[in-house]
Formats: structure tokens, C-alpha cells, sequence
């Protein structure tokens, strides 16, 4: 599918991250963000909402130039192991002009 695809996540940590050091989490936020930049993606908003909803702590919306680029940070995502240190829910889409 040619892009751009865009990203909606949602996410929230549960207490495993708590168990990193503060250099340990800056290093794996680090390669989270290092992951999205390899495969030429970029964050277009990244929030805190956890003080007004209580499943998501956080969510973004991430720009991607293909599919494929999508695919490839899912590949570096379990590389690092990122999916253990909490829940996320991520929808894809395209952009949409009615009419």
C-alpha cells in the first residue's frame, strides 16, 4: 500500500518499566524513538492522558512512508522487547478526503 500510513497508538506501562533504572528507561525510549526513525517515521503528537482516562496512559499518532515501514518498526519493536513493559492498541489508516 503506498503511504503515508498513519499510526494511532494507545499505551500504558505496568510496573516492569518501574523495575528499569532512570538510564535504563531513557536508553529504551531512546531505541523506541531511534526504531521509529530507522524505518522513516516520524511523530507527528505524542500525550500524556492518563489524568482523564484510566485504560491509556498515553497516546500518539506516528506518520509512516508505507506499510512496510509500519512492519519494520513492529520487527525493531519485539527486537528490544518493548511490548513487555506494558498494553498497547494501534489502529492504521490512510488519509481520507470525502467526496
Amino acid at each position: 500500500m503506498a503511504g503515508p500510513i498513519y499510526k494511532l497508538w494507545m499505551a500504558r506501562f505496568d510496573r516492569s518499566i518501574e523495575q528499569l533504572s532512570a538510564e535504563e528507561q531513557r536508553d529504551l525510549m531512546d531505541k523506541v524513538q531511534q526504531a521509529l526513525k530507522q524505518v522513516g517515521g516520524k511523530t507527528i503528537v505524542m500525550c500524556a492522558s492518563g489524568w482523564a482516562n484510566e485504560q491509556w496512559q498515553y497516546f500518539g499518532v506516528e506518520e509512516f512512508p508505507d506499510v512496510e515501514a509500519v512492519q519494520k518498526q513492529a520487527e525493531l519493536h519485539m527486537e528490544i522487547g518493548w511490548s513487555g513493559y506494558g498494553e498497547s492498541f494501534s489502529l492504521l489508516g490512510i488519509p481520507f478526503s470525502p467526496g
